[in-house]
């Protein structure tokens, strides 16, 4: 009996203590997302849907933007599907670490990832904790708590007309800063970083607005690649002329 409480309360500090910065976040962006939905003239039911079958929050802030704006839905639709095609990159460098779980697994890791969790899981995957159910577990409660502040948000909403002055919107991104830091562990992921974030702002500034997150982490990406096998092949021949 004792080391099954034990073993409960583990889990439970192993799924909760990464999943909590990400929840302190998504609370307050999630309700945001709420009151700028229901002003925007989205349903009560629609809004909250949209949590939970959409979950993205940069795509359902856009998309609520351009639903007010009167845009028609195919333009929404394709739009928001465009910015999150960078999910795709996201859920394509953690698979090497999903060799051993379910199909269905898999499938509902990726369904409820995002740009906060993404960056959680790759922290705790490089460190050699892969089973899936810690995994998916972070997820629902970051998911769920996104869904509740998009609650709270929508219940306020005929109260608070702009969340402007609430300074809501710089939550995700302070978050996501931080937990990127967290993964910082060489000079190279400083390089790297700071030549996507470049690369990022030159192709926004020139119109590339929708395009310039994944063009940016592609370019990056493969910076990344060439600099770490530069770099592993340089002291591979080191080693060489030692053992020589």
């Amino acid at each position: 009996m004792i080391n099954s409480n034990f073993e409960t309360l583990s889990f439970v500090k192993r799924v909760l203590t990464p999943a909590l910065p990400v929840v302190l976040g998504y609370i307050p962006v999630g309700f945001a997302y709420g009151v700028l939905g229901v002003n925007a003239g989205i349903s009560t039911l629609n809004t909250i849907l949209m949590s939970i079958m959409v979950f993205a929050g940069s795509a359902q802030l856009m998309a609520t933007g351009f639903f007010a704006q009167g845009l028609n839905p195919f333009s929404i639709i394709i739009t928001t599907f465009i910015v999150n095609l960078r999910h795709m990159l996201m859920s394509a460098s953690l698979s090497s670490h999903m060799k051993e779980w379910k199909k269905i697994e898999v499938a509902g890791f990726c369904y409820e990832l995002t740009d906060e969790t993404f960056a959680v899981h790759s922290l705790r995957f490089s460190e050699g904790d892969t089973s899936a159910l810690p995994a998916m577990s972070i997820n629902f409660i970051c998911q769920f708590s996104w869904v509740v502040g998009t609650i709270l948000g929508v219940l306020a909403g005929n109260l608070i007309s702009d969340v402007k002055p609430f300074a809501l919107d710089y939550a995700l991104p302070a978050m996501f800063i931080a937990l990127l830091i967290l993964q910082v562990h060489h000079r190279k992921h400083v390089i790297v970083a700071i030549i996507g974030a470049v690369i990022s702002i030159i192709l926004w500034k020139f119109g590339i607005t929708q395009w310039n997150v994944i063009l940016a982490t592609v370019i990056g990406a493969t910076f990344g690649a060439i600099l770490e096998n530069t770099s592993k092949n340089g002291k591979q021949q080191i080693t060489e002329v030692k053992h020589d």
